[in-house]
């Protein structure tokens, strides 16, 4: 199949990218992926890396934003579908971001989220292309399209 570049937005703390990786190739799809910086203590310290140390944790936390901002937007810029997940465990405010920026950019979004978040996330589910509940059906609609 043809390769797909698929940005994966969702919390950085579970295995859920390995899973839909496996996955996706379980479908035989081919694909190149894209997403936040995945190493946590890299992604809250980049603003200090770059900018030096900030005058307390309020302006540490908004310049590590800029900067994976900055990440994000050139990133899922180059993507052809943004795969946001919504997991079970972790807060999840920086995927509920990025799923809006995919679809203030007109990028296809697939929405995963399970079932007892239906009413929380109502208004990206109504936006989104498609809302799954699990790993393996957004594999599966994925391998579908190139059918």
């Amino acid at each position: 199949m043809a390769g797909l570049s698929i940005y994966l937005a969702g919390e950085i703390h579970s295995d859920w990218r390995d899973r839909f990786r496996r996955a996706l190739a379980d479908q035989s799809v081919d694909a190149d992926f894209l997403g936040p910086q995945e190493v946590h203590s890299l992604s809250d310290d980049i603003g200090e890396t770059i900018l030096g140390k900030q005058p307390d944790a309020r302006y540490r936390d908004l310049m590590g934003a800029r900067v994976n901002t900055l990440r994000t937007r050139i990133h899922m810029g180059r993507a052809d579908l943004v795969v946001a997940c919504f997991t079970e465990k972790y807060r999840q405010w920086n995927t509920a971001s990025d799923a809006g920026q995919a679809i203030a950019m007109g990028i296809p979004l697939v929405l995963v989220r399970p079932s007892d978040l239906v009413h929380a996330l109502k208004e990206l589910d109504a936006q989104a292309d498609l809302t799954v509940e699990t790993l393996d059906q957004a594999a599966a609609a994925i391998a579908y399209v190139f059918e």
